[in-house]
């Protein structure tokens, strides 16, 4: 179980520095899947997560983009700040 919390601890890392490196960046769920290499409910849970936290926020066509000004979020898995 701890392994799992792990995996996910390190997808929405690598998610949020995406978005933190590449201003204006925007994904469909299938695109995210791809760029990451997750299948599309683990995409969608994870990028529905980030939009939980106020982190990214979903268009009205169904892309995810990143919201200005919120650096650290509480990480989903640990309830602690992420980095």
């Amino acid at each position: 179980m701890a392994e799992r919390f792990g995996a996910i601890e390190e997808a929405l890392q690598r998610v949020q520095g995406e978005f933190r490196e590449m201003p204006g960046l925007r994904l469909t769920p299938a695109q995210a899947g791809r760029l990451w290499g997750l299948d599309l409910v683990a995409c969608e849970a994870l990028l529905g997560a980030l939009v939980d936290a106020k982190f990214l926020f979903r268009t009205r066509d169904g892309a995810f983009m990143r919201r200005s000004g919120h650096e650290v979020i509480r990480s989903v898995a640990h309830g602690q700040a992420a980095q």
